[in-house]
């Protein structure tokens, strides 16, 4: 009865187990035939992983031995039997496991392996014969199993194993028993760990070109946010004043319609160079727009600069800062007066824009998903820097950028700032 219920049970799991690979085959056929009629790339995936189906019909090896019990040439045939049994349902147990990470490094998958050596050495040594095959099938259960290290150590000691024992039974020919131990344990586990390396490289290739789409939408994402933000905020502010002083000075605010499209051109220009991810900024060009969107804005700009040239890297930072800061000026400060200030040294730059406005500028991402301050935070601090932005002694607020000019040098952009 014990028999019977242990065969019931493994009967189950090799049912359950060919469930599960058969749906993976039907998944895997149906993306080729999707891939096929919609005319892009079929898949390079090669198909569902291999299982434990792989390497049951290796279990023929003991049809000889079965055929000796059935023929009645097998002294106390019901011990042989019983053996038998066992053996299978280990090798079976141990191969099914062998293709799960974590099952295959389990105690219980080592010490079915175990009992499966004891069980083939006894059978082995008691009836000899075919039944000496019965070592090759142990290897392959090893090589699916075993990995790193230890695979060669052991492959090596089963082999001298299988030699010992097969030679009280078959003499010289245990030569032939040892060799097939070996080659079977050996090219199981090669081609199974070839196996797990292609698919693990072809897993972190995907996953690589995964992360690869994530950060350039992210930096479309942020280059949108800061190009369009500050553009259209300073379209709206001199406009505001071309109305303005339409009705007293026509010249002054045709000077400031004129503006307007040269912005608007420019902010084509950089909209292009953004979604190919080959714009840089300049922090001159910046400190220009600066002045243009403040004086617009009825705020008075004044501009200090000192220091070393820049590397083009601190440029484009500083700049996205500083168009950032004049941005929220605009936008939600009622100040008359800003300062813009750039210095530095040959170790560190640092750029501070200040206000004498009573509203505070937001220094966390807006309701549709832009950066923000809080985003240009994030850009410094990968590049080694910092950024502070808060209220005044004084009043006003004040946003400041520090940037060690080594560490900015290093720094890839193209995820950054575009």
């Amino acid at each position: 009865m014990s028999l019977m219920r242990g065969l019931t049970c493994q009967v189950r799991a090799w049912r359950a187990e060919r469930a599960v690979w058969k749906a993976d085959m039907e998944r895997f056929k149906a993306d080729r035939r999707a891939a096929r009629r919609s005319g892009g790339k079929v898949p390079e995936n090669p198909g569902p992983p291999p299982t434990g189906f792989s390497l049951l019909p290796w279990l023929l090896m003991g049809l000889g031995s079965f055929s000796n019990l059935l023929q009645g040439r097998t002294a106390q045939p019901w011990i042989g039997a019983v053996g038998l049994f066992a053996f299978n349902s280990l090798y079976i147990y141990v191969t099914f496991r062998a293709f799960v990470k974590d099952k295959r490094e389990s105690r219980s998958t080592r010490v079915a392996l175990v009992v499966m050596g004891v069980i083939t050495c006894g059978l082995a040594i008691g009836y000899g014969g075919s039944w000496l095959y019965f070592f090759p099938l142990l290897g392959l259960a090893t090589g699916a199993v075993l990995r790193g290290p230890w695979l060669g150590r052991t492959g090596l000691a089963l082999t001298a194993l299988a030699a010992v024992v097969s030679s009280v039974q078959a003499g010289w020919d245990a030569l032939n028993v040892a060799y097939g131990t070996f080659l079977s344990t050996m090219v199981t586990a090669a081609i199974l760990s070839l196996s797990e390396a292609v698919r693990e490289l072809r897993s972190a290739r995907e996953e690589l070109a995964r992360q690869a789409v994530e950060k350039e939408r992210m930096r479309f994402s942020r280059d949108l946010h800061d190009l369009l933000g500050h553009t259209l905020s300073v379209i709206v502010v001199k406009s505001e004043a071309a109305r303005r002083l339409a009705p007293r000075d026509l010249d002054a605010a045709l000077v400031q319609v004129t503006d307007i499209e040269s912005v608007g051109r420019q902010a084509l220009t950089e909209i292009r160079e953004a979604v190919t991810g080959y714009r840089e900024g300049s922090l001159a060009t910046e400190l220009d727009r600066a002045r243009s969107a403040l004086s617009a804005a009825r705020v008075e700009p004044v501009v200090r600069q000192s220091g070393p040239p820049l590397v083009p890297q601190t440029e484009a930072l500083l700049g996205w800062v500083l168009r950032e800061a004049v941005t929220n000026i605009v936008r939600h400060s009622d100040a008359t007066g800003c300062e813009i200030t750039v210095d530095g040294t040959p170790d560190l730059v640092r750029l501070t824009v200040s206000d004498n406005g009573t509203e505070a500028a937001p220094a966390t991402p807006d309701a549709g998903g832009g950066t923000g301050l809080k985003g240009l935070g994030e850009r410094l601090a990968a590049a080694g820097g910092s950024l502070e932005a808060g209220r005044t002694p004084r009043g006003g607020f004040r946003v400041r950028a520090e940037l060690p000019v080594e560490a900015v040098e290093a720094v890839d952009l193209t995820g950054l700032s575009g």
